[in-house]
């Protein structure tokens, strides 16, 4: 059995929030979890892991603007700022 760590961390790396999961447990379970403590940012850094248009749509609705790489089986691509 493994698990994951999903966080929420400043812009020096330092987590502010932290969520545990079961392994096999999507990230969007995390993404959801720690959803109220993300802070007012402008950008949001984060895995494809956490690519979902309801995720993308809560960002947005908070005026943070996502940079998530889509997934592989997303039928359409998203553009998003590779250099962050």
């Amino acid at each position: 059995m493994n698990t994951k760590l999903h966080a929420i961390c400043d812009s020096q790396g330092r987590p502010i929030s932290l969520f545990v999961t079961a392994g096999q447990v999507s990230d969007y379970i995390g993404a959801r979890a720690l959803l109220s403590s993300i802070p007012d940012v402008d950008w949001l850094l984060g895995d494809r892991g956490y690519d979902a248009d309801w995720f993308r749509d809560a960002l947005k609705d908070k005026g943070i603007r996502a940079c998530i790489s889509g997934r592989k089986q997303r039928k359409t691509t998203v553009k998003y700022d590779k250099r962050r």
